[in-house]
Order: structure tokens, then C-alpha cells, then sequence
């Protein structure tokens, strides 16, 4: 009976060896994880460590997982220093137990040496020294900062001369609290983003949210306040962190700034994605009366984690909300439609070149999504679903985002699952046939002899309020209808051409559809036609 227990016991023992030794070759390792790199409580890897560096600041830290062999090799076989030490396992969570003074063992003591007499000059001079040169640093700082700041807002005045004055830059001392003087501030961290890195760390934990002006499937969008200006906070739960971290990578593409795309609106050097890891804040420079993506950040609010992107607020909110309330003019929507247009081509467009842009495509433009400025003209956003693709290397980015568009503007090819994935051309006729369901949705709402129709979304009249997959795929690829067009718009020159322009965003077959800078011309020289007539 003894033996049949030791042979047990042997075998128990040789089967939990095997398990780790498999687990740890393939990398699967579940440790702690404490450390500001930390997206979680734990993570996976080759091997655990549990690490303590000591500098000026005290003693950090940390623990985590290794991936790959070279990384463990590096990490793990460098010898303890005076300044840091790291102790590896092999085992699931077996830097858990690890203590910080269990690490702290494993430094060498520095050498007791016989202590040096200073005489009180010498000593005066150590500590005298060190204080005079900061301070000359700290005056020739200030001085070239006060400099390069004076030069800036010269050419901020020459511009202003050359375009017109600019709404709401307020150019004041920096301190005295207004959102634009900051961003407008030239002495940076260096770092490119145009703020102080400072500012990048606080900035999102000042902003105080006032209301809710809307909520969706990724999460509500917040009216929010930052030194008594208003801000917008689009807040993703956690469970959408995949279309957060999407949308703030598409906000970051180098040359994504146009004045009808709501991104950035200055060239800046490329931010590494380890960055948006380490949950540091994302910030673009602020340009008055353009739409622009600010910042991104991780937060935490009511026990909960956050995810932040802030941006310029507009008061007339989305197409969708502004034409429920509003009803236009031919010339005034003809207008809303071309700059929408003129945003989607923008980012179809690829820009060739050293700090080019790769052409995108949206992959759920709708109302809801395009935002109206104050000067009621269109600007895209909401990215978070984008692809991405780039010729040089003919690479195609879809991203790490298993959600799709909105049901009720998806295209017949991806309803009905023929669409070509691998294919960049068939996301941008994806987008060419929800365009065409915005025109239909601003032509609903332009008056043409006195008369104008209530807003209604795309096939309201076909389909349910909320529709289903099946609902859609019924009505747009087996009975192939389309929205319905009122006989009046046909008596009005610009509604008549708007038409034949939707239909023609509407073909069945994906690779019939117009183009997003035809589009752009079309409407373009619509435009033109208009100015004729009341010349005439």
C-alpha cells in the first residue's frame, strides 16, 4: 500500500512538471502584474519577475511577465547592481508572493570606505555650486521662452491680418487660465504634441463634465468644461477599449488635418502605440473654429475605468441631431453636403511621401457621425472602426476591432457577406453607399418652394425602428429597394441633380458606384450652377 502511494505521488508530480514546462515554453505564464505599464492585474508571458530600482526618487517596484526568450535571457541573467536587481520564476503568479524587501536582499552592499575630510571652503563650493548653475539655467530658459513665445504671437498676429481675426484665442498671459493661451504656449516638453508635458499629464483630471448630449452603443459624449471653455468627452466603457484605442491611433495619423475631418490639424511625429500603453495623454494643438481631436486618456471615475478622447465641442452636435431640429435651404444644405464630401475625400485620399498619410476608409459614416461646425458645414468623425491601407507596402490595417457598421447604412455586399475583405477599393464603395443615404437625408430637410419633409433616418418607411441584420439584408439585397424620393424634389433643379447623384452612390454592384472625389465635383459644380442662376 505504501508503494502504490509513492507511485502516486511520483506520477502527480511528474505530470505538474510536464504542465510547467509546457506552460513556460509557450510563453503562457500567468503573473502579477503592478507596474504603470499595467493595462491589468495580470498578464502573461515567458517568465514572472519581480524587480527594484533605486534613483533620486526613492525605491520602485514593480512586477510583471517577460516575453521571449531574449527578453527573459537579458533580464533575467543580468547580475544585481548597486542601483537595480530583478529575480525571475517560472511558476503561474509566483511573483505574487515576492516582497519588495525580498528583492531589495539581493543588491550589493556598497563598500564601507573611510570618510573624507572637506575643508568649509570646499564644502561651500559643493553645495554653492550647483545652486548658481541651475539658477543661470532657469533665467537663460526663461528668457529664450519669453523669446520664442514673442515671435509666436507675431506671427499669430500676421496671420491673423492675412485670414481675419480668429474667434476665441484669447492672447493673454499664460497662466491667466483660458484653454487657448496654453496650446498656444511654445515652450513644449520637446516631445512634438506642442504642450508642456505637464499639462499632457493633468489636463483630462481638470476637465469637469457638465452634461450629456448623447449616448450610443460605444459608450455617451459629454459636454465638458476645462478652465471655463467647453470641451466634448466621448467616454467608451471599458469593454470598448479596442474601438478607444482605434480611433485615438486614426486621430494620431501623421497629416490627418482638414478642416471637415475631426482629427489633427498639425503635423506631429508619429506617437508609438507603447505609448498609448503606458496610458499617457494624447494632445494636438488647438486651432479655433476647426474641429480638432485634443486628447486621450484613461480614467478613472465612479470605481470604474474610463476611456476618454476629448475634442472640440460643437454646439449643433451631429447632421443627425441638427437636421431634426432644423430644416435648410437648397444653397445651405448643398453646402453641408459638399464639405462632408470634401472630408471623405480627404480621407480616401493617400498622401505620398516621408510623414505621408495612408488613405482611409470609414466603415460607418452616418449623420450620426458627422458633426456640424457654427459655421454649419460638415465634419467627419468617429473613427473607431477605420482601415487603413498604404501602397508602398500594400498593407491593409483593419485594425484589432471585431465590430461592424451600423446596420441601417450598411451596403448590399456587406449584408449580404460578398464583400471582398481583402480588398481596400471595396471599403471605400462601402462608404460611397452610406454618403449616398446622408445626401438622401439632407435633401429631405432643404426646402424647395416653401415645402420641406419631417426628418426620417434611411428606410423608415421599409423597415423597423431598430432593424436587424435580416431586415436590412430583405429590403436592400432581395428586394433591392432604395429610400423613397419624393415627387416635388424633381421640380427643383439642385434636389433633381442631388438625386441622380444619390442613385448613382447606389448601384447594386459595388464597383459601379462613384467615386468620393466625383462626388466632390459633382456637387461642386452644382454649386456653380446655383451661383449662375441668381447672377441671372
Amino acid at each position: 500500500m505504501a508503494a502504490r502511494s509513492v507511485h502516486v505521488a511520483l506520477l502527480l508530480l511528474s505530470l505538474w512538471a510536464v504542465q510547467t514546462s509546457a506552460e513556460s515554453s509557450e510563453g503562457q505564464l500567468l503573473c502579477l502584474c503592478d507596474s504603470p505599464k499595467c493595462l491589468q492585474e495580470q498578464c502573461r508571458g515567458t517568465r514572472c519577475f519581480s524587480s527594484v530600482r533605486v534613483g533620486s526618487g526613492g525605491v520602485v517596484f514593480e512586477r510583471g511577465c517577460l516575453e521571449g526568450p531574449k527578453k527573459t535571457r537579458l533580464h533575467c541573467s543580468t547580475a544585481p547592481s548597486s542601483h537595480q536587481a530583478i529575480s525571475c520564476c517560472s511558476r503561474h503568479l509566483c511573483n505574487g508572493n515576492t516582497t519588495r524587501s525580498a528583492v531589495m536582499a539581493l543588491l550589493p552592499s556598497a563598500p564601507q570606505g573611510e570618510p573624507v575630510g572637506y575643508g568649509m571652503g570646499t564644502l561651500a563650493l559643493l553645495a554653492l555650486g550647483p545652486v548658481a548653475a541651475l539658477a543661470l539655467l532657469s533665467v537663460a530658459s526663461a528668457l529664450i521662452c519669453r523669446r520664442l513665445h514673442r515671435g509666436h504671437l507675431l506671427r499669430l498676429q500676421e496671420f491673423d491680418t492675412e485670414h481675419g481675426a480668429v474667434d476665441g484665442l484669447i492672447t493673454s498671459n499664460v497662466g491667466d487660465g483660458t484653454l487657448a493661451d496654453l496650446l498656444d504656449h511654445s515652450c513644449t516638453s520637446g516631445s512634438g504634441s506642442g504642450l508642456p508635458f505637464l499639462v499632457q499629464r493633468t489636463v483630462a483630471r481638470q476637465i469637469s463634465l457638465m452634461e450629456c448630449v448623447g449616448k450610443g452603443r460605444y459608450g455617451e459624449v459629454w459636454r465638458g468644461q476645462w478652465q471655463g471653455e467647453n470641451v466634448a468627452v466621448k467616454i467608451f466603457s471599458s469593454r470598448d477599449e479596442k474601438s478607444w484605442f482605434r480611433e485615438t491611433e486614426i486621430y494620431n495619423t501623421v497629416l490627418l488635418r482638414h478642416e471637415n475631418i475631426l482629427g489633427r490639424h498639425q503635423a506631429v511625429t508619429k506617437i508609438g502605440l507603447e505609448v498609448l500603453r503606458r496610458h499617457v495623454i494624447f494632445f494636438s494643438p488647438f486651432f479655433p473654429n476647426v474641429a480638432g481631436f485634443m486628447a486621450s486618456d484613461m480614467t478613472s471615475r465612479n470605481s470604474s475605468t474610463q476611456l476618454w478622447l476629448i475634442t472640440h465641442y460643437h454646439e449643433n452636435g451631429s447632421l443627425y441631431d441638427y437636421l431634426q431640429r432644423v430644416a435648410v435651404e437648397t444653397r445651405e444644405g448643398l453646402a453641408m453636403a459638399a464639405s462632408a464630401a470634401s472630408g471623405l475625400v480627404h480621407l480616401h485620399t493617400e498622401i505620398f511621401g516621408a510623414g505621408g498619410k495612408p488613405a482611409i476608409a470609414h466603415r460607418d459614416l452616418k449623420s450620426k457621425n458627422i458633426l456640424v461646425t457654427k459655421e454649419l458645414r460638415c465634419c467627419i468623425a468617429d473613427l473607431g472602426l477605420a482601415v487603413t491601407h498604404s501602397q508602398a507596402d500594400n498593407l491593409l490595417d483593419v485594425g484589432n476591432n471585431p465590430k461592424v457598421g451600423t446596420k441601417r447604412y450598411m451596403a448590399p455586399e456587406v449584408l449580404d457577406e460578398s464583400l471582398h475583405t481583402e480588398c481596400f477599393d471595396a471599403f471605400k464603395r462601402v462608404d460611397i453607399w452610406a454618403f449616398g443615404l446622408v445626401l438622401w437625408e439632407i435633401a429631405r430637410r432643404s426646402y424647395s418652394n416653401g415645402i420641406v419633409e419631417e426628418y426620417k433616418p434611411p428606410f423608415s418607411d421599409q423597415v423597423p425602428n431598430d432593424p436587424s441584420f435580416e431586415d436590412m439584408r430583405k429590403v436592400v439585397c432581395v428586394e433591392q429597394q432604395r429610400p423613397f424620393i419624393p415627387n416635388r424634389w424633381f421640380s427643383d433643379p439642385m434636389l433633381s441633380a442631388l438625386v441622380k447623384l444619390m442613385k448613382e452612390c447606389w448601384y447594386q454592384n459595388p464597383s459601379a458606384r462613384l467615386t468620393a472625389l466625383r462626388i466632390k465635383k459633382t456637387l461642386d459644380k452644382i454649386h456653380s450652377c446655383l451661383d449662375k442662376v441668381k447672377d441671372s
